[in-house]
């Protein structure tokens, strides 16, 4: 893995965004062509191990078209938005440290840093390990709670799997739940389309969650989207 020492940091292109395009790190999600583009996400830590690490998720020509961006635009753009609306509805998602995007001889770059989550495993780690199952409702509740959040502020995740929900067990009994890999969000008016897209993708790619959690998470959710005051508390 690549560690910015200072006289790394210093030697690196002056302006901000080429600082972080061009900082070493090891590829976690090696760059690969989708959407006509190239996208990666790479892990670097910086020379002061008391910081947090970081992760970078480095876009060229990967661009979402729609009728306000006929010609284009950068997903990181989009994911973005998405993080801010995330976070105006209470739900957690990773500290963004920078994020921008340019043109360089025609084609689009874009950047997205953001801070690692301390303690959070993905869904699909949580259920690589044994866990009580009073701990593992707990868990269960938290993510419908959060998913019916997301969906009655109009949002639907877009890429719904167990590799994209994080949770942390907490010291008191609690659980904390993030989403993470949001490109694909979108504003999604109907609640109901919302749910069948995410919940649907979540059944489809939920790794080695058992039938009967599945099951319980589809009934603690719609309790969550029932009692949107009570069921909702954090």
């Amino acid at each position: 893995m690549g560690v910015l020492s200072e006289q790394a940091m210093a030697a690196l292109p002056s302006s901000e965004f080429d600082r972080w395009w061009y900082s070493p790190g090891e590829w976690v999600e090696p760059a690969n062509q989708r959407r006509g583009g190239e996208s990666g996400v790479r892990l670097l830590q910086h020379w002061d191990t008391s910081r947090p690490l970081l992760f970078c998720k480095r876009q060229s020509g990967h661009l979402y078209r729609s009728l306000r961006h006929p010609l284009g635009r950068p997903t990181i753009l989009r994911e973005l938005q998405a993080y801010r609306a995330l976070a105006r509805l209470g739900i957690r998602t990773p500290k963004i440290v920078y994020c921008s995007a340019r043109k360089q001889s025609g084609q689009w770059q874009a950047l997205l840093v953001t801070e690692a989550l301390p303690g959070f495993v993905s869904l699909e780690q949580w259920y690589s390990e044994p866990h009580v199952a009073q701990l593992n409702e707990v868990m269960l509740r938290r993510l419908a709670v959060t998913l019916a959040r997301l969906h009655l502020g109009g949002w639907q995740h877009g890429c719904c799997y167990a590799k994209h929900l994080f949770v942390k067990a907490r010291s008191d009994g609690d659980v904390d739940i993030a989403l993470l890999d949001l490109e694909k969000s979108r504003r999604r008016w109907r609640v109901a389309s919302a749910s069948r897209r995410d919940l649907g993708q979540l059944d489809r790619h939920r790794g080695a969650m058992p039938d009967a959690d599945m099951s319980y998470l589809h009934q603690a959710y719609q309790q969550a989207l029932n009692d949107p005051w009570g069921g909702l508390q954090p």
